[in-house]
């Protein structure tokens, strides 16, 4: 028998989709509060070919003065994956893990470049463990197929 070797290549990274709203310029660059910032930060990968996938991290940004929206950024930083020869078990974590922590730095820079250039002090986001939420998201598959089992 002869197996063939596991392979991982990246074919390509890129900004899929950023957006930057400043709904309150140009009155909000004269406020001197620090703003509260909230950040929220998902992954998804879909298939694209026969071991081609696209994996994105999609980060929100929101900072808010008081109820006052600062400026919210959102960005999709994307990439496109050849993973061949990886046990089917073994995907979901490579998917879940491996390509975001890959996208990562990117998406820091991505963002941490749009709010500059909007005007604003650099948002610079702080490391993420994607193996906790990678897992985390696993749980709540398996509890929710567990309880429409039920």
């Amino acid at each position: 028998m002869s197996e063939q070797q596991p392979a991982f290549n990246i074919e390509k990274i890129y900004v899929r989709d950023l957006s930057l709203e400043i709904p309150h310029a140009p009155g909000i660059f004269l406020e001197r509060e620090a703003p509260q910032v909230n950040l929220q930060l998902n992954t998804r990968s879909d298939a694209v070919d026969t071991g081609l996938y696209e994996v994105q991290v999609v980060v929100t940004v929101t900072a808010k003065i008081k109820e006052k929206v600062m400026f919210l950024v959102e960005a999709h930083q994307a990439g496109i994956f050849r993973i061949q020869n990886v046990p089917e078990n073994d995907l979901g974590p490579v998917l879940g893990i491996g390509c975001p922590n890959i996208l990562f730095p990117y998406l820091r820079e991505t963002i941490s470049d749009t709010v500059t250039r909007a005007g604003f002090p650099p948002v610079i986001l702080n490391p993420v463990n994607f193996e906790m939420i990678y897992n985390q998201s696993q749980q709540r598959a398996q509890s929710g197929t567990a309880e429409t089992k039920q």
